[in-house]
């Protein structure tokens, strides 16, 4: 049996793809580590949502959360080879759309709005926030020869979350509280 625990970051270093080692406090690891906190929220998120469009769409972009992090964890783009390595720019796209489908079915926005709502809703506002904080620390290393499509894609994430917060807040009675 393979053991999960490999001691080799008790240094507090951590390897990444395509071989090397930094420290865990490097920004690399830590716009990584943002990217694997938001695929958890996305988690939660799913665990409270009923709603099986939802739960397919937030699966989605789960997937596409580790093509990014492992876009992320290989700083060598001759190492990124495969499907594990893209994130189509078609993916900002297909958000928009979804965003746009959904603002059909919620009321205009003309006000900001407290985050909460349903268990579901709830979870999916701390994403949005985890999703801002990891596009920041990506933004941080776009001089890293990252792909094009990394930072649109998740500034529309951040969109699509919140779009999706409202939606499923609506298709289960939960009132907007304006603020």
């Amino acid at each position: 049996m393979k053991r999960i625990y490999t001691r080799t970051g008790d240094t507090g270093e951590t390897g990444l793809f395509g071989g090397g080692r930094v420290a865990k406090s490097d920004p690399r690891v830590a716009a990584y580590g943002e990217v694997d906190e938001l695929n958890a929220w996305l988690g939660v998120a799913r665990a409270h949502c009923a709603d099986g469009s939802i739960g397919e769409a937030l699966e989605a972009v789960q997937r596409d959360l580790f093509v990014v992090g492992a876009i992320l964890a290989t700083p060598d783009p001759k190492k990124r080879r495969g499907e594990r390595w893209e994130l189509a720019a078609s993916r900002v796209g297909e958000l928009e759309a979804r965003i746009d489908a959904w603002d059909a079915e919620l009321p205009v926005l003309d006000a900001f709005i407290l985050p909460g709502g349903t268990p579901c809703g709830a979870s999916l506002h701390a994403a949005r926030t985890v999703c801002r904080r990891a596009e920041r620390a990506i933004v941080a290393l776009a001089a890293d020869d990252l792909p094009e499509a990394l930072v649109p894609y998740m500034n529309r994430l951040g969109d699509w979350l919140f779009t999706c917060a409202r939606v499923a807040n609506a298709r289960h009675g939960a009132e907007e509280i304006r603020w």
